[in-house]
């Protein structure tokens, strides 16, 4: 397959990159500077992802669309991804696999509360979670097939597997996952239709 991929040096994406280059697919990925190593089946492109001009240049000729870009206490992510859906729509491609967050899920303490509303969650700053809300209300209302995989505390290290995933709520106790295994279980959507159209909470 011809992948597009946004965020592909950050700790996720950059697990996700890797998984699709050992299997052979065709990836674009965007770059602001050169940070990603030469590979005979990776294209990049420098320029910004807040440009729907350099959105386009990646997105063009793929046949679904991988998003890890995070929030880093900016907008990016909701900068980046009307264009994004915007291109996809006029390239008619419809998958895409995003990484969230779990305070983006259900919240079990109130109902029609997320768990950054409800209490759920023990952050204190909920920025990120809002950027992150915004998002998926943003592919909540495309036409697109997406699915959000949404991490609990997220420390970096290798898919180990032995982790639970839940449709639309976090795991029940879930205290936290790797990047490794976060990228692992959300390149695996490529080819899995259970979570489309859904946020998947994701756990050990």
């Amino acid at each position: 397959m011809k992948l597009a991929i946004f965020g592909a040096t950050g700790r996720v994406g950059s697990e996700i990159l890797k998984r699709a280059l050992e299997d052979g697919h065709q990836v674009t990925a965007l770059q602001r500077s050169p940070k990603l190593d030469k590979h005979p089946n990776l294209e990049t492109v420098f320029g910004n992802v807040r440009e729907g001009k350099d959105i386009e240049r990646v997105i063009t000729g793929a046949d679904a669309v991988f998003s890890a870009l995070g929030t880093d206490k900016t907008t990016t992510l909701t900068d980046a991804l009307p264009f994004i859906i915007e291109s996809m729509d006029r390239h008619g491609i419809k998958r895409i696999i995003t990484i969230g967050t779990a305070g983006i899920l259900n919240s079990r303490l109130e109902d029609e509360k997320l768990r950054y509303q409800g209490g759920d969650s023990n952050r204190k700053m909920t920025f990120a979670a809002e950027e992150h809300e915004k998002a998926f209300r943003l592919l909540e209302q495309s036409n697109l097939e997406w699915t959000i995989v949404c991490p609990t505390y997220l420390p970096d290290g290798e898919a180990k597997g032995g982790y639970r995933v839940e449709k639309d709520f976090l795991p029940e106790g879930g205290k936290q996952i790797s990047t490794g295994d976060t990228g692992e279980f959300a390149y695996r959507q490529l080819k899995e239709s259970t979570f489309v159209r859904s946020r998947v909470g994701i756990a050990y």
